[in-house]
C-alpha cells in the first residue's frame, strides 16, 4: 500500500473510533493479532482498544480528536493529534470536575496488509493531570 493509503486508513480510524465512539471500526481497519501500546490500562488487541475508546469517550464529553500533524514513511505511519472534551465521567480513577480539557499526543501506527496492525500512543497525560487540577502547574499557587 502507497503512504497516502495508510495514512487515510489512520485518518479513518481516528474519525471513526476516539472521534464518533464506533467500535466497529476496530474489526474493519485492525489486524486480528492487532497489538497496542499505550500507557493506560488495557486488555491486549482489538479489546484493548475499544475498551480506551470506551472509557476515553465515558469520560470526557463531546471527546473530539483532531490530526494536526501526520507523516508516514514505508508501513508506518505517524499522527500528532489534539483531543478535546469535558471532563464528565471517572477517568483512571478521577471522579469527573466538570472541566475542559485539551490533550495532545502522538500515535506511530503499523499497518500490514492494509490493516493497523500495530500502535504505540504517548499522551500528554501530566498536562491532562494538571488541567483537571490533580497536580498543581509549576509556579501555580495552591
Amino acid at each position: 500500500m502507497s503512504t497516502e493509503e495508510n495514512k487515510a486508513i489512520v485518518r479513518r480510524f481516528f474519525e471513526e473510533g476516539p472521534s464518533k465512539g464506533n467500535l466497529k471500526i476496530a474489526n474493519e481497519l485492525l489486524s486480528p493479532d492487532f497489538s497496542l501500546h499505550v500507557p493506560l490500562p488495557a486488555s491486549p488487541g482489538i479489546e484493548g482498544i475499544n475498551e480506551v475508546i470506551t472509557a476515553c469517550r465515558a469520560a470526557f464529553e463531546h471527546l473530539n480528536v483532531t490530526i494536526e500533524d501526520m507523516t508516514a514513511e514505508g508501513n508506518k505511519v505517524a499522527a500528532r493529534f489534539t483531543a478535546r472534551g469535558v471532563h464528565k465521567g471517572n477517568f483512571m480513577g478521577l471522579p469527573a470536575t466538570g472541566k475542559p480539557i485539551t490533550m495532545t499526543g502522538i500515535e506511530i501506527f503499523r499497518i500490514e496488509d492494509g490493516k493497523i496492525a500495530e500502535l504505540w500512543g504517548e499522551a500528554n497525560l501530566l498536562g491532562l493531570m494538571q488541567q483537571l487540577g490533580i497536580i498543581p502547574v509549576p509556579g501555580s499557587q495552591s
